[in-house]
């Protein structure tokens, strides 16, 4: 008899996992598609140059992209070492788990545990007045499982949820990258340009101090007078002091870099300005390419989609959920027959649960779910929209560098022929003094110029490799 009940049971019980199975077959939940965005990308690098090739400048590696040597190798301490990048990293650890989280949902809880219960009955109760006895002790050793079917999607949809987050957090940890290498190198690069803005005040100091002697030469012999001596003297400690704000300047970017590597402030061996070339045509690749390189746009959309899979969350709370509950172990009087065959014991229980009344709590989740994610398709688009700004300021940057470069090159060597026709002219009396400063003055400003025209350029194009997307590969 006692087979025959327990067959019954199994088959109402397959029968219940059969019928959850069944209806998981009728999702609420929805698939995430990616929303039109045609509008937006479509003008987004602002130029007449429109690019046609899906391959960009981000497809390159840093490594390429970076030929110095000294840079490379202090790019690949950073990524190692710099303190934000391994935050990062612990926060991808942190989502990882999540997501292996959400992976599990599908599996049901189960726990065990042991008690031990002690009685003791009134002797003035309804029992205790006919028990010699009053006081038993019970013991038990109990499994318990308990498991939800996935009818509406919904553990589904938590599953994807936790997935867009930590892929979210990846993107994060590649943008992290991405503007590292850009920090990095554009720091460098700024130390080259301060080396060689120190290189030409140096020897402006040394022309200087020579200018001196010949200028009290002119003057012992009457040509000038006082005042032409002073005023040399003046611009030659003013070349001097022009020295020392660099070579500030050159300690305190040093001191930044070393934050960038994690490491403790020091002195880093670097090349030269002059050894910079860019060797990589400048490519762009389509707009839509920027939400397949930008970390920042793909961490947006990841969070997009988290947001979608949570509303299919919300929504399917609303629906009936089906669960399976089963105990069972030993359970005795006695402690020495606890794990006696009569001692053990089954229950299982099988239900539908509808939500009625709730303190309006599900539709309120609803509306916060559907809320928050629009919320996140407005963070989408603007996300891409500055992504795209970004891109048309560093490449409009960089092409207008490459033209002042220019400029500015033939404007040092105007000045440069100025300085020394002045100072011919000045030895041989046919010109004032104040020419000769005024030409020294604007060669020198014209020198610094042109030292950072260059820089503007490879911190420009660092700029539109940054903005593009590459870096983190």
């Amino acid at each position: 008899m006692k087979l025959i009940i327990k067959h019954r049971n199994f088959r109402k019980a397959t029968l219940m996992l059969v019928i959850a199975f069944t209806l998981q077959s009728c999702f609420v939940a929805k698939d995430y598609v990616r929303p039109n965005l045609e509008t937006e990308t479509e003008a987004l690098y602002r130029t007449e140059n429109l690019p046609t090739d899906s391959v960009s400048i981000a497809d390159i590696s840093w490594k390429t992209l970076f030929t110095d040597q000294y840079l490379q190798q202090y790019i690949e301490e950073g990524l190692q070492n710099n303190m934000d990048v391994r935050i990062a990293l612990q926060q991808i650890i942190a989502a990882q788990a999540y997501a292996k989280q959400g992976k599990a949902g599908y599996l049901p809880s189960v726990n065990v545990g042991a008690n031990w219960t002690h009685q003791e009955l009134s002797k003035n109760t309804q029992f205790g007045a006919f028990l010699d006895n009053t006081s038993t002790d019970q013991y038990d050793v109990t499994a318990n499982l308990s498991w939800e079917a996935d009818i509406w999607g919904k553990i589904r949809s938590n599953k994807r949820a936790t997935q867009a987050a930590y892929l979210q957090s990846v993107a994060g940890h590649q943008a992290v990258k991405t503007q590292l290498v850009s920090s990095i190198a554009n720091t460098y690069y700024n130390l080259l340009a301060l080396d060689a803005q120190l290189k030409i005040t140096k020897e402006t100091i040394a022309t200087r101090d020579s200018s001196v002697t010949t200028i009290k030469a002119l003057k012992d012999a009457g040509q000038v007078t006082q005042i032409a001596v002073d005023q040399n003297i003046a611009q030659y400690n003013s070349a001097r002091a022009l020295q020392v704000d660099i070579e500030t300047a050159i300690f305190y970017t040093e001191n930044t870099l070393s934050i960038l590597l994690g490491k403790a402030p020091q002195h880093f061996e670097r090349s030269s300005l002059d050894l910079q070339h860019i060797e990589q045509d400048i490519v762009l690749g389509v707009p839509a390419t920027l939400l397949s390189n930008r970390p920042d746009v793909m961490a947006a959309e990841y969070g997009l989609i988290q947001s979608f899979e949570l509303t299919n969350v919300a929504r399917s709370n609303f629906y009936p959920s089906l669960t399976l509950t089963a105990s069972g172990g030993f359970q005795s009087l006695e402690i020495d027959e606890l794990l006696n065959s009569n001692s053990l014991f089954a229950n299982i229980i099988g239900g539908l649960t509808q939500p009625l009344f709730n303190k309006r709590a599900l539709k309120t989740q609803k509306e916060v779910a559907i809320a928050q994610q629009e919320q996140s398709l407005l963070q989408f688009k603007k996300t891409l929209l500055i992504a795209g700004s970004e891109v048309s300021n560093a490449l409009f940057s960089y092409e207008s560098e490459t033209k002042k470069f220019e400029f500015r090159k033939n404007e040092v060597e105007a000045l440069r022929t100025a300085e020394t026709n002045s100072e011919e002219l000045l030895k041989n009396g046919y010109a004032h003094y104040l020419d000769l400063l005024t030409a020294r003055e604007s060669a020198l400003s014209a020198e610094l110029n042109i030292i950072d025209s260059k820089l503007q350029q490879l911190v420009s194009l660092v700029d539109l490799y940054e903005a593009l997307g590459g870096g983190w590969r």
